[in-house]
């Protein structure tokens, strides 16, 4: 059974109320994610709040952190309210295919649903957190594209093998690859996952990739780099 809560440096997240608990895929994207001079960001799909959470420690914005599930909802607002930043992030229990805001985002970032074919949960909440069936890639990109700035960014984190679907997606919306690092478990491995963001303009970008391990519960390098400020043991 997954702990009711997870202690990283700066703050800590409850989650015995969440469908989906603390994990890789979430702190990664929030460590990588570019805020240095973001203003407005908005989290679609906060769950613990986690992401905002990283986010507003790296950054000095205001966090619009959106969630379907009114339990995860309220715990993330009990997070946030026992963090240093509860005054820059508001929680908004909301359907993000129904969310309405003439507020533009020059940062918007995602751990979205992703499993499509996979059977269903039993428990309700945990199927809508981790399937598409509540929040498709392109009701996602559908919904991103008008409430990005023109110079803005959209960063998620994906399976890798639904990376060309998603950039073909993206395009449909005149969003266009501006980085992406391919996460490796460890030598040998295959990408499981990548993060990859988007902007209104197509350039070339460079296709990096990340291990997480060495050896067996030896953490590389660059991820270590990558999440030395969250992790306790980092």
């Amino acid at each position: 059974m997954a702990n009711s809560y997870f202690q990283f440096k700066k703050f800590i997240i409850h989650q015995d109320q969440c469908a989906m608990k603390v994990g890789t895929d979430g702190v990664l994207l929030g460590a990588w994610v570019q805020v240095e001079t973001a203003k407005q960001i908005l989290d679609i799909g906060t769950g613990t709040g986690l992401i905002a959470l990283m986010l507003a420690q790296r950054s000095h914005a205001t966090i619009t952190a959106l969630e379907i599930d009114q339990s995860s909802a309220e715990q993330a607002q009990t997070n946030i309210f026992n963090s240093p930043w509860s005054d820059r992030i508001k929680v908004i229990c909301m359907d993000f295919n129904k969310f309405e805001t003439n507020q533009t985002f020059d940062v918007i970032v995602s751990n979205p649903p992703f499993f499509n074919n996979s059977l269903n949960s039993p428990k309700k909440s945990r199927t809508v957190a981790r399937h598409t069936d509540s929040l498709s890639y392109n009701n996602l990109f559908a919904g991103i594209a008008p409430l990005l700035d023109n110079k803005g960014e959209v960063s998620i984190i994906i399976p890798a093998d639904i990376l060309n679907q998603i950039k073909e997606i993206a395009r449909e919306y005149h969003l266009f690859p501006s980085r992406q690092l391919n996460i490796i478990t460890k030598a040998g491995k295959v990408s499981k996952r990548a993060l990859i963001s988007f902007i209104f303009e197509e350039n070339p970008y460079t296709i990096k990739e990340m291990f997480l391990e060495k050896e067996r519960h030896q953490y590389s390098k660059e991820y270590i780099e990558l999440t030395k400020d969250f992790y306790l043991n980092m």
